[in-house]
Order: structure tokens, then C-alpha cells, then sequence
């Protein structure tokens, strides 16, 4: 059975299969699901973050954050600005509810990126003000929807990049994910500047 396979095996979605000379030079397999379905697999690739979660992160994300240090943006710039200044996605940052950000005064993930001199846009907006931190891996896994897209907003078929301060068990970034795939994202990767 050496049909090409058209449709996407797990959504039944067409697959865009766009043949190219390192495809045909390389000999790689034709794909069998559409990008849409592989992007929902973690590829250890794919989510990287620079540092890990320690006591003096600890210390760092507690004065930056909550004592509102916004000062501190500037402590990873060079790290952050090595790691995107040749990133061809558009930058997401992960964004602060409304009303949070009123009470922290500034969203320390776009203040990261601004440090960094990094553009990014934004897209979304978080619908609640629950934060993750309070919350059990269980509880975080089965959280309603965290974001949606901002009124007016258009995805395009392009590849897009979120970024994060710190990721422990990936539910925000995931949740972000799914938003955007569902908009029409071609391809959505993460990036954090903290592993937790």
C-alpha cells in the first residue's frame, strides 16, 4: 500500500505537504499527519528554557515580581537578547490578567523581552486572575481555558514563539498553545528564561 497519504491520520485535516529539494535529496518520509497534530507532541526541542529553578531564582523572581524591582529586567538581557536576536517566529510573551498587571505595575515577561530590546507582539489576553503558583499539578492540568485572543486579533499562518518567565508543569504555555493552533498558527514553540 504505497498510496500518498492526503489527509492528516489523526484529524482528517488536508495536509499541506510541501515538497522540497531537501526533502526529495534526503529521502525523508512523507508526512503522515498535518503540522497542526505534530506541533501537539513535545519535542524536547522544542521547549528550552536558560536556567534552571534554584534558591537564587528564588530570590531573583521574588524581587522582580512581587517587590516590583522592574530594574531586574535587565539582569538576563544579554542571554535573552543571544537567544532571539536570529528567532524568525513572532515572539508571543505570556500575558499578565489585566488586573494584575494594575496591582505589579508592569508585565515582567514583555519587560524581559523590552530589556533585551527583543520585539514581540501580543495576541492574547489572560481571562483570569488565578494564578498557576497556588495551584497542584492536578489542579493546573485541569484549569479552564487561561487565554483567548484579543478582540480584533489575527493569527496567520505563520510560525509563532511564546515565552514565559518560568515553566513548571507547561499548562500555561500549552493552554497558549492550543489557542493559537486554533487561530490558524502554522507552528507554535516555547521558550522560558527559568525551568521550574
Amino acid at each position: 500500500m504505497n498510496k500518498d497519504i492526503t489527509h492528516c491520520l489523526l484529524c482528517a485535516q488536508r495536509i499541506q505537504a510541501v515538497i522540497s529539494w531537501r526533502i526529495l535529496l534526503t529521502k525523508q518520509f512523507p508526512p503522515t499527519i498535518c503540522d497542526r497534530c505534530m506541533a501537539q507532541f513535545e519535542d524536547s526541542s522544542c521547549a528550552f528554557a536558560i536556567y534552571k529553578y534554584n534558591e537564587a531564582m528564588k530570590v531573583y523572581l521574588h524581587q522582580y515580581k512581587f517587590l516590583q524591582d522592574i530594574a531586574l529586567a535587565k539582569v538576563f538581557r544579554q542571554q535573552i537578547h543571544a537567544h532571539f536576536r536570529k528567532e524568525r517566529a513572532i515572539i508571543i510573551p505570556i500575558p499578565m490578567h489585566p488586573l494584575k498587571q494594575i496591582e505589579r505595575t508592569f508585565s515582567h515577561v514583555e519587560e524581559l523581552l523590552k530589556a533585551a530590546c527583543i520585539p514581540y507582539i501580543q495576541l492574547l489576553e489572560k481571562t483570569t486572575t488565578e494564578t498557576q503558583s497556588t495551584k497542584n499539578r492536578e489542579q493546573r492540568i485541569q484549569v479552564a481555558p487561561l487565554f483567548r485572543l484579543i478582540a480584533g486579533r489575527q493569527v496567520e499562518y505563520q510560525d509563532y514563539l511564546l515565552f514565559d518567565d518560568i515553566k513548571t508543569t507547561g499548562t500555561t504555555l500549552q493552554h497558549a498553545t492550543t489557542i493559537l493552533l486554533d487561530a490558524g498558527a502554522k507552528n507554535v514553540r516555547t521558550f522560558t528564561l527559568i525551568s521550574g
